[in-house]
């Protein structure tokens, strides 16, 4: 697989009817992607399934978005997330992604669900690109790619303290700050309520 794709800066876009759907394994191996994954990323199915879903990740994208991303939904919890991905030529792509735990009838996780929309442009240009770039620049700045991990989850959960909104509702209120509850006066949340 082609895993050391140099990316092209060239943006692809999808309908704004079209999901794209993939499942993967407690691994994070891909056992199902649709059709619009397949045309999007520009794979064929038996090139995708059983590889690692990280085969459509962009080295534009935070890891630390990443980590917080997989610790969600290890924890059984849903996650809505802004991702930019890359094809396997090296173009890209923006989602918003849904991703959700899949579980068997006893309730015990057995994979992940992935349901991915075209984003708000607007959102993507005003928060959530320079956002990325802040996240990537921290991350870039210390020697040592876990330690710039950590660094770019702390400049997260400060954005988040300050704000004083948990992820999930950040995410979800992005361009619609009246939707947010009002903490004016209160404390910032604490880090193990903003993730």
């Amino acid at each position: 697989m082609p895993r050391n794709v140099t990316v092209t800066g060239v943006e692809r876009t999808f309908g704004d009817d079209d999901i794209i759907v993939s499942k993967t394994n407690l691994k994070g191996h891909i056992t199902y992607a649709n059709d619009v994954f397949l045309k999007i990323a520009d794979y064929k199915e038996k090139e995708v399934l059983g590889q690692p879903h990280s085969l459509i990740r962009h080295p534009h994208m935070p890891r630390c978005v990443f980590k917080l991303l997989w610790q969600t939904v290890e924890a059984g919890q849903e996650i809505f997330a802004y991702v930019i991905n890359r094809t396997k030529h090296g173009d890209h792509y923006w989602v918003y992604a849904h991703v959700t735990p899949s579980r068997d009838t006893s309730g015990r996780i057995i994979g992940y669900h992935s349901n991915r929309r075209v984003p708000d442009r607007k959102i993507l240009e005003d928060q959530i690109m320079p956002l990325y770039r802040e996240l990537l620049r921290e991350e870039a700045s210390h020697g040592d790619r876990n330690a710039g991990m950590l660094a770019g989850e702390q400049m997260m959960m400060d954005l988040l303290a300050r704000e004083g909104v948990a992820y999930d509702e950040y995410v979800a209120t992005l361009g619609k700050p009246h939707l947010r509850a009002s903490r004016d006066g209160q404390a910032p949340l604490p880090r193990e309520q903003a993730i």
